[in-house]
């Protein structure tokens, strides 16, 4: 049946000279439109909130690099991007460099970050890996705080705008590229022959070894590109609002990144970019209702979770299939027919 409405599909395409790669880059060119007409349609204030959307996107994708395909359940994510937003603004303030050099260094000190906290504990996975990266993040978050002199504490630490203005506008694009190139470089890795590596660790890792595959390596690796996306996302954050605070580095952070993923579909492309988004702007409409907020957040997760496990992904594919169905039947007899009347 599967096969008959797939062959069925690709008739169609075909007898309406459509392509599926047409659809696609039709399907992307109208995402792309929108996302660059948006802004003159909606307030500054909404475009700040499609900003900060578009932040928990890079934060999104790239941890369903590492927790959705590689299967490193790592609880200190977030984490990283508060190091990339801490290291551009104090060696803007204390050493004095430029701006886009203390970017570029903040990336380089969480993508080497990364590695050593890497090589220690990626020989572990499940319950360890996620308990080491949660005392990690904490361990982080609490120096931050108590190093007042250094990194102001509570209080923050003010950072140098990156377009000199407070208009959201240009951070908007700027968020939008980065997140385009973050889901672009995640999609090429997941095509490309790192990405069978990074299944096969997840599938099986003790069959993946046994097959040559350096799983250490590779789980390394991944850890790495995930944390170093985390990091630009921080550290553009971080000159894009002007003030960095401890709350960056919050479990609560961890844990919406985390729900971003699940709701919107986990090891799918696509799925934290719609969680992300979705969940974000949902917050904002529920925000005059503070109180029962969370309460709808978590009657919507635990509802995806009962009846769609992939998420909104699963949700469309479902949808999708349902279609189809309808629209294909199989060849009925004229026996059956006459049996009908």
């Amino acid at each position: 049946m599967q096969s008959h409405m797939d062959s069925h599909k690709k008739f169609e395409l075909a007898r309406l000279n459509i392509h599926p790669f047409k659809l696609k880059f039709f399907g992307l060119s109208f995402l792309f439109l929108v996302i660059i007409i948006l802004p003159f349609f909606i307030s500054d204030y909404w475009i700040f909130v499609f900003t900060l959307a578009y932040y928990y996107t890079i934060l999104a994708a790239s941890w369903n690099l590492l927790g959705g395909y590689t299967g490193q359940f790592s609880l200190g994510h977030h984490t990283f991007a508060l190091i990339g937003a801490y290291t551009s603004a104090l060696m803007i303030i204390k050493a004095g460099i430029p701006l886009w050099t203390g970017i570029l260094a903040g990336i380089i000190l969480t993508i080497i970050i990364s590695f050593v906290l890497g090589v220690i504990c990626l020989r572990v996975r499940g319950l360890y890996l996620a308990l080491i990266t949660w005392a990690f993040a904490e361990v982080v978050r609490t120096y931050i705080r108590m190093g007042y002199e250094f990194t102001g504490g509570d209080r923050g630490l003010d950072a140098p705008l990156l377009f000199d203005t407070i208009q959201p506008l240009p951070y908007y694009y700027l968020f939008s590229g980065i997140a385009a190139v973050t889901i672009t470089l995640i999609a090429g890795i997941m095509r490309s022959r790192i990405g069978y590596y990074f299944r096969a660790t997840r599938n099986d890792e003790i069959a993946a070894r046994a097959m040559g595959v350096n799983t250490v390596r590779w789980k390394v690796f991944a850890f790495m590109v995930a944390s170093g996306l985390a990091g630009v996302a921080g550290a553009f954050y971080g000159h894009s609002i002007g003030l960095i605070s401890p709350v960056l580095g919050e479990f609560n952070e961890m844990a919406m990144v985390i729900i971003f993923v699940v709701i919107g579909g986990l090891r799918t492309q696509a799925g934290p970019v719609l969680g992300a988004i979705s969940i974000r702007y949902l917050m904002e409409v529920l925000r005059e209702w503070s109180e029962i907020r969370i309460i709808i957040l978590t009657a919507i997760v635990i509802i995806i979770m009962r009846f769609f496990n992939g998420g909104f992904m699963e949700f469309f594919k479902r949808g999708k299939q349902w279609v189809q169905q309808k629209e294909v039947r199989e060849p009925v007899s004229a026996y059956e027919k006459i049996e009908q009347r």
